[in-house]
């Protein structure tokens, strides 16, 4: 079996002293995991966390874990390491995506909404951050709509949302319940409770860097 596509190498875990366990979010199919030879020890083309390039992955069954073959065209990260924010940003992305979506599933739009963030997060880095990870709720079922009331379908006064539909409610249907809903405008304490709860239902642990991550 045979996979090419394009990519970004979120994450390499030493296997030994030569090899690595990669991992790359690829436009076409998603988190793909495999063995990287050579990555340990390589001078030249070193495979480096946040490069951009063409991979192709290979493996005799589906099920076996594949070798790839990466060739980086271009690290979009090596501007944000000097910059705490921006890199704890960028920790943040790889690691909520290594831990929240299912290998080998195309998700071709996040794709590149997460190439687009992690350009752009060398200017306002909050809120280009805090747009991706709207972006990657949209795209793990929670769709946040601010655009009218989920009560009573009013545009005005919208100052709450529903934890449950991930949509805005007015003060006025809000009242009853106002200890149970989050307050608006959307901050990364929001996004953070709705990843939590998908954490929860995946069975993982919210990712260190994401728990971190403060500005």
């Amino acid at each position: 079996m045979k996979i090419e596509s394009v990519g970004i190498l979120i994450n390499l875990r030493p296997l030994n002293e030569r090899d690595s366990i990669a991992y790359v979010f690829t436009r076409d199919n998603g988190i793909l995991s495999g063995l990287m030879r050579g990555a340990q020890i390589a001078k030249k083309n070193k495979p480096l966390i946040g490069q951009v390039g063409q991979v192709a992955w290979n493996a005799r069954l589906d099920s076996q874990l594949g070798v790839f073959h990466w060739e980086a065209e271009k690290n979009i990260v090596a501007q944000l390491m000097l910059n705490p924010t921006c890199l704890a940003c960028m920790n943040s992305v790889f690691e909520l995506l290594l831990s929240l979506l299912p290998e080998r599933q195309d998700y071709a739009d996040l794709y590149d909404k997460t190439l687009r963030c992690l350009e752009m997060l060398g200017g306002d880095a909050h809120a280009t951050y805090l747009q991706w990870e709207v972006d990657l709720l949209r795209e793990l079922g929670y769709a946040l709509d601010l655009s009218h009331c989920s009560g009573c379908g009013g545009v005005h006064n919208l100052h709450f949302l529903s934890p449950r539909t991930g949509r805005a409610v007015c003060d006025v249907c809000a009242a009853p319940y106002i200890d149970k809903l989050y307050k608006l405008p959307i901050n990364l304490a929001v996004t953070y409770m709705f990843l939590d709860s998908v954490c929860a239902q995946q069975g993982v642990r919210m990712p260190l860097m994401r728990k971190m991550l403060k500005f």
